[in-house]
Order: structure tokens, then C-alpha cells, then sequence
């Protein structure tokens, strides 16, 4: 018998979009909860969702483990986890219903369990921890333990679980919520993440199947202390803590000895905050003699500080996403992004003068925005070319200011089913067809010119020439020709009425 099997309800298999990408990674801050409860004498398993093909697989494991408590513990450090995919949390759901079957103690832990405790607890959650987790869920279940209890309603008033903070339960019918708990600061104290639970062999052999090398993830922060008025920040608030260099340093190098990756991603909201952090990190890895490529996410107007971005290049960086949003300064400002579309500009010029890719998160659809700042935008792309893009659409996340100044106008759906779902939520400035629509311009447009790039690089140098390029050129092609008629179609639904009610299946 274990005393904890941990869980995550991120099953990629559910994603369509990423499963067919294929770059999962491990379920880090599951990996920190378990490595934290091992810390303190608790014995324990994990269920990875991730490379699973469904909740049924966790019934196994439950059967398997027999655990007294089962813990749904969100990885909070996957983008993911905040938006509160309706697929994803369906599969919570179930597992709550497995475990509570299977006769275990349920707790939940998570972003979407944090702004929802209630629905959590309905549903079959004895407990709910709320907020960032790891030192509740050990008071939490230390506290059971001793006092032989299973749930709230096996325990009098005034027992003492109420001085447990960060907590959600239900008691006598009510819900009851204790006072908030504060975010861990010190991140050096804490254990390494339980790489060794992690099946990795699996993990290595689609990273190289699907794109011939591998690769891992890591966190060298916790939090974001900026204002972006979209982004939620149910976990750790506006609370910033970052590990040492020497530190992130260490647990590289254990990686690399136990594992050996090809490249890193690191997972943190915004690298590098504290000044000259980065500079410090690449120093360490110098002096370590380590050096992993990596991918990291970054804000435009602290990459242009001091040596920031040679340091990037120097600890290497292989490509630097950053939040670039929108090609319209007014845009920008409305969001408080605190950026502006200069900064955008010379960060990326910068970046690619230093070999370092550069990648875009591009939104649209924030309340204001017209054709005029979205041609903004697509100017800024085809200007700077960077060497990838995502885009989404503005999404009203509980607990943001943008979420509170356009609650009236949602309607029952208030999340994406999967990632890819684009669906506009609330009254924004044009219909989900459109959003759909313009993604498949933009891509269209952005594939067609990057192509053209590659394939004119490589016709200087006929002997570099290779069989892909061929079907590069037929891509390319495609896209060119297909061009004017999206265009064409995403004029004419500009013209449409927004209506929530209505999500029309269109092709991205």
C-alpha cells in the first residue's frame, strides 16, 4: 500500500493539436509535490498523464498502488493548466470518481481547482488546496494521518484543520476556505523534482522518433510580478521567487549525468527578471563547463538591458519566445503590457545578431482591436520574420481584470474544449469564424515567406539542395495560391455579427 499516488489531469492524447506536435514533457510541478512529500517521510507514486491514453489508466494505478490518498496535483508550471480546458478538467473529474471508488482520500490541487474550489469538491474532492500547494498538502495530510480522519465530516468543529492554510473542504454542508497561504521564497530549499519516477525511456524515444533529438524541462522561477491584465495568476499571484544560478546549475548537471538531453526547455513565465540574473547563470554554466541548448520565455524590454541577450547566447539559448501580442502600440497599452512595438523590434533584431532565434506569442481579438492594429501586426511579421509564431485569441481567465471587465458578456461556455479551439468567449470586436480565419491568413502568409526564405538560402548552394526541399516548394506554392481566397473569406466574415451563442466549425 502507498500513502500518495499523484496524478495530473493533462493528458495529451486529449489535445489534438499537441499530440500531433508531439513534444510532451513530464508534469514538473507534480514532480516537485511528489519530491516534497518523499522529503518528509511519506512514500509515494506517480500516474503521468501525459503520454497516457485516458482516466482508466489512473483506476489501474489505483488498484495497483491501493494509496490512501489520491492527489490531483496540476503541473501549474504548463501554460496549460491555467486555461482550464474543458477536456482536462472532464478527465479530473473522472478521476475523482476512480479514486472515490477505489476508497481513497481526494485532493486536488491546480489553477482551474483554485478558481473553482466548489465545483472541485461537488464533484467528488475531499480537499481542495488552494493556491501553490506543496506545504498544504504536507500539513494537510500529516494532519489526517494523526487524526485518523478521511474527510472534513469526520471531524468536529474547532479540530484544528481550519489552521491549515490554503485549504477548501466541505463541513456540515458548507464550504469553507481557510486563509490564504504564502508562496514559497526560498526555492533553493526545496528538493529536485522526482526525476527518477519519471518513465523517461518512453520520453526519449518519441522526442527522437518525431524529432530526432530530446528533450527536458525546468523552472527557474516561480511567478510574475507584471501587470498584463489577461494573464491569470491563480497560483502565485503577483509573487516573484527564482532559484539561484548555482542552483539551476546543479540540477542541470544532474540531468545531464543522468540523462543527457539534447536541449532544455525552461518552463518559467519570464526568465531572467532579476537584473543580471541571466548574466550570473551564464557565468555558472562556464565555470560548470555545461552547456544544453534551450529554449526559454523572455520579456522584450529586459532583454534589451545591460548584456542580457549575448549572456542568452553565451548560456545557450537556442530560441527566445517572447509576448510580443500585437504590431499596435495602442493594443499593447490597453493590454498594460508595458512593452512597446519598438522594443518588440529591437529585441529581435538583437536576438538574431547574436544567433538566437526568436519566436512570437501573437493575441488577438482584445476589446478595441480593429483591422487597422491587426494589419499592425502582420506587418510586424513579415518586418522582423521571426522563426516561429503561436497565436491565440484573447481569453477571459478568472481573477483578471480583463476577465472582470468582460464577465457580462459571457455566455454557459467560458473555456476551450482543447488548445486549439480559438473560440471567441465573450463580445469581442469580431465572430470565432473570423479568429479561425485570420489564423489560417496568418499562417498561410508567415509559412509561404519563411519557405521562400529557406529555399532561396539554399539555392545559392545547389549542393545543399535536399529531397524536403522539394516538398518545401510544393508548400509553398499551396500557400501562395490558397492566399487571396482566405483572404477573401476573412473579409467576408469580418462583416458578420459576433454572436458567443454560434461557433461554426472553420478549417485552422
Amino acid at each position: 500500500m502507498t500513502d500518495i499516488l499523484f496524478g495530473q489531469s493533462y493528458y495529451l492524447y486529449f489535445d489534438p493539436k499537441l499530440y500531433a506536435a508531439m513534444q510532451p514533457y513530464p508534469p514538473l510541478g507534480t514532480l516537485y509535490a511528489v519530491s516534497y512529500m518523499r522529503a518528509r517521510g511519506w512514500s509515494a507514486a506517480l500516474f503521468d498523464a501525459m503520454l497516457s491514453a485516458g482516466p482508466h489508466e489512473w483506476d489501474s494505478a489505483l488498484r495497483q498502488h491501493t494509496p490512501r490518498y489520491a492527489v490531483i496535483f496540476e503541473d501549474n508550471f504548463n501554460y496549460l493548466s491555467k486555461m482550464s480546458l474543458l477536456r482536462m478538467r472532464e478527465a479530473a473529474f473522472l478521476m475523482l470518481d476512480y479514486a472515490k471508488a477505489r476508497g481513497s482520500v481526494t485532493i486536488a490541487c491546480g489553477a482551474d481547482m483554485t478558481d473553482h474550489a466548489e465545483l472541485y469538491l461537488q464533484r467528488g474532492a475531499d480537499f481542495v488546496l488552494i493556491g501553490e500547494g506543496e506545504e498544504t498538502l504536507a500539513e494537510l495530510v500529516a494532519f489526517l494521518d494523526a487524526a485518523g480522519a478521511r474527510s472534513a465530516d469526520n471531524l468536529p468543529d474547532g479540530s484544528g484543520l481550519y489552521a491549515i492554510r490554503g485549504l477548501a473542504y466541505h463541513q456540515n454542508g458548507q464550504v469553507i476556505r481557510t486563509p490564504a497561504r504564502p508562496v514559497i521564497r526560498d526555492l533553493d530549499s526545496l528538493p529536485l523534482p522526482a526525476w527518477d519516477m519519471v518513465d523517461y525511456a518512453k520520453y526519449r524515444s518519441l522526442w527522437q522518433a518525431h524529432h530526432g533529438y530530446t528533450s527536458l524541462n525546468l523552472v527557474t522561477t516561480r511567478g510574475c510580478p507584471f501587470h498584463c491584465n489577461w494573464c491569470a495568476k491563480p497560483i502565485w499571484g503577483q509573487k516573484y521567487s527564482v532559484r539561484s544560478p548555482q542552483n539551476v546549475v546543479a540540477e542541470m548537471r544532474w540531468l545531464k549525468d543522468a540523462f543527457n538531453p539534447d536541449h532544455i526547455w525552461f518552463m518559467d513565465d519570464i526568465m531572467g527578471i532579476q537584473d543580471r540574473w541571466i548574466e550570473h547563470f551564464a557565468d555558472e554554466l562556464d565555470a560548470a563547463g555545461l552547456r544544453i541548448p534551450f529554449k526559454s520565455l523572455n520579456r522584450v524590454d529586459l532583454l534589451l538591458r545591460g548584456r542580457t541577450i549575448p549572456a542568452l547566447a553565451r548560456a545557450g539559448a537556442q530560441i527566445v519566445w517572447v509576448g510580443a501580442e500585437s504590431g499596435s502600440q495602442k493594443i499593447l497599452d490597453a493590454m498594460d503590457k508595458g512593452t512597446t512595438v519598438e522594443q518588440i523590434y529591437e529585441a529581435t533584431r538583437q536576438l538574431h545578431a547574436h544567433g538566437v532565434k526568436v519566436a512570437f506569442f501573437l493575441q488577438f481579438g482584445y476589446p478595441g482591436e480593429t483591422r487597422d492594429d491587426i494589419e499592425l501586426t502582420l506587418k510586424m511579421v513579415r518586418d522582423l520574420m521571426p522563426d516561429d509564431i503561436g497565436i491565440s485569441v484573447s481569453y477571459p481567465l478568472p481573477g483578471t481584470p480583463f476577465y472582470e471587465r468582460v464577465r457580462h458578456e459571457l455566455g454557459e461556455r467560458a473555456n476551450w474544449h482543447d488548445s486549439a479551439d480559438l473560440a471567441m468567449l465573450y463580445q469581442g470586436p469580431f465572430a470565432t469564424a473570423f479568429y479561425r480565419q485570420l489564423h489560417t491568413v496568418v499562417h498561410k502568409d508567415y509559412r509561404s515567406r519563411r519557405m521562400w526564405a529557406s529555399l532561396r538560402a539554399a539555392l545559392r548552394k545547389p549542393a545543399n539542395l535536399r529531397p524536403a526541399h522539394i516538398r518545401q516548394t510544393a508548400a509553398m506554392i499551396y500557400h501562395w495560391l490558397t492566399l487571396p481566397g482566405a483572404r477573401r473569406e476573412l473579409d467576408r466574415l469580418a462583416r458578420l455579427p459576433h454572436d458567443p451563442t454560434r461557433l461554426p466549425n472553420v478549417t485552422v
